[in-house]
């Protein structure tokens, strides 16, 4: 069985740069590979020892595979290993702007609840937005290396995000 403990980073535990775009293609591989091997049936005959260093290997493996997979989730993972808490629970400051166009994004949600062509419109303006602060997060973290502007743009993104989910949920209602 592979040595790796809970101390190397995740990105070294799948054998991937520590940066935010990843190649989400090999962290699946790398992920199967390591449940492959550790799997509970490959160690049943093993020892108690053994059997339990694989648990704790598919767990590891389970926690940092979530983490990476997930967009915001690997940025404040970046942020945290570069010394930089995003403290999403207590900082909600905001851009004014960006507040503004979520009040522009709530109201239209609320006003035009029965349109589809309209919330389509608006799910298209979300998306590019995401899309946009996606690679303004890539240039934060893997260009200027600037952890501080990500953990801002992290929880911006995770506005967005929620509001996505909501609106949604509004056009399937519709459907």
């Amino acid at each position: 069985m592979a040595n790796l403990s809970a101390s190397d980073d995740y990105f070294r535990f799948f054998g991937l740069n520590q940066q935010f775009n990843i190649d989400l293609p090999a962290l699946d591989q790398a992920y199967l590979a390591i449940q492959k091997e550790v799997h509970p049936d490959r160690h049943a005959r093993g020892s108690e020892a053994e059997q339990r260093i694989a648990m704790q290997m598919a767990t590891l493996a389970n926690t940092a595979y979530q983490t990476l997979k997930n967009p915001i989730q690997r940025g404040l993972y970046l942020c945290q290993l570069n010394g930089v808490d995003a403290k999403l629970e207590t900082n909600t400051a905001m851009p004014a702007a960006f507040l503004m166009k979520q009040m522009e994004w709530r109201d239209t949600l609320d006003e035009q609840a029965e349109e589809l062509p309209e919330l389509e419109a608006l799910m298209t303006e979300v998306e590019q937005s995401r899309s946009d602060i996606l690679g303004e997060i890539t240039q934060a973290i893997d260009g200027s290396k600037n952890y501080q502007r990500a953990a801002e743009l992290l929880r911006g993104l995770l506005f967005i995000d929620k509001f996505a989910i909501e609106l949604d949920d509004a056009i399937a209602a519709l459907i």
